[in-house]
């Protein structure tokens, strides 16, 4: 589903990513551990076409992302990608169910259809009696339901989550981990993790870590 071919990335003369290969087959949960600016943000925002390695390639579902113009690009990473971040970066102002649909429309499904998925997605999470809240209204673990919600919106055949239970408490954060494998097994999703959670990390398929830019196991 996923291959990464010798990944390099830098800022100015700093080399984050010192030529990263990866393999992550379709239905798989990998999680990449490693310290604190080992790239593993940057190589997860790589895949997710976030940002443009300065050599190697990505294959997603035997795409080359790298070959694809910037409306192109945008339209593949809208349809088949889904994102969950630490902070959920939900839009303030915009309901649950909003948050959830907005995804749907910019890739043209109608309003009807997309406020339809978005409340099935919401009511499987647990969140029938949020939809009309607003983020500031809901706790942090509601919050981050939500922003997985809106990662499946336009069902995605890739997950991408950075940190997605960093902010939470124990119960919270226990609740979000068993949620992202009974999603896999729901929807035949991939999904890749970036994580500090040991907890988390050792549930999945595959632990992957990472050092100095460069995957060492």
């Amino acid at each position: 589903m996923i291959t990464v071919k010798n990944i390099h990335k830098s800022f100015d003369t700093l080399e984050v990513l010192k030529g990263v290969d990866l393999e992550i087959a379709a239905g798989e949960i990998v999680s990449i551990v490693g310290p604190s600016g080992a790239g593993k943000t940057t190589l997860l925002q790589i895949i997710g076409t976030l940002d443009k390695p300065d050599a190697g390639s990505v294959e997603i579902d035997g795409i080359n992302v790298g070959k694809l113009n910037e409306k192109r690009l945008a339209a593949f990473r809208n349809s088949s990608i889904g994102f969950v971040f630490q902070f959920h970066q939900l839009l303030p102002e915009f309901t649950a169910l909003e948050n959830v649909t907005i995804p749907a429309l910019i890739a043209g499904t109608s309003t009807a259809k997309a406020e339809k998925k978005a409340r099935e997605l919401l009511n499987y999470l647990g969140l029938n009696e949020r939809m009309q809240h607003k983020p500031a209204e809901m706790s942090g673990g509601e919050k981050q339901r939500v922003a997985v919600a809106r990662a499946l919106v336009n069902n995605p055949k890739v997950i991408l989550a950075d940190e997605p239970s960093g902010s939470l408490d124990s119960k919270n954060k226990e609740e979000l981990h068993k949620l992202l494998f009974d999603l896999r097994d729901k929807f035949g999703l991939t999904v890749v993790i970036v994580t500090h959670d040991k907890d988390l990390a050792l549930l999945s398929d595959r632990v992957l870590e990472m050092k100095d830019g460069k995957m060492i196991s």
